[in-house]
């Protein structure tokens, strides 16, 4: 199958692989970006968890980065992407058969 074909159709896989490297990236820059402003010890009065380490906050900021900007790559490309040719969509499945085009 070609990458990318006439119908503008991606594989769902290659959707998600792509996303997520993406964002990878992306939660690397905003958390060297956030971090290099703030210091994770001044946290502590703001949020409530155990003693973490430095490394260990810079960990969890990451992994929350990554959360945020993956889930709404996500669902952006969830609502861009059309389904595979051929299918109909579900709105167009719920008409009568008269109905359909």
């Amino acid at each position: 199958m070609p990458l990318w074909d006439k119908t503008g159709w991606i594989p769902a896989p290659q959707r998600v692989a792509a996303v997520l490297w993406i964002t990878f990236l992306m939660a690397g820059i905003a958390t060297g970006a956030f971090f290099s402003a703030i210091d994770p010890f001044e946290l502590k009065y703001c949020v409530s968890f155990p003693e973490v380490s430095r490394i260990g906050a810079y960990t969890i900021g990451f992994l929350l980065f990554w959360l945020l900007s993956a889930s709404s790559a996500l669902i952006a490309v969830f609502f861009v992407y059309p389904g595979p040719p051929g299918q109909p969509s579900s709105a167009a499945s719920e008409l009568p058969p008269s109905a359909r085009p």
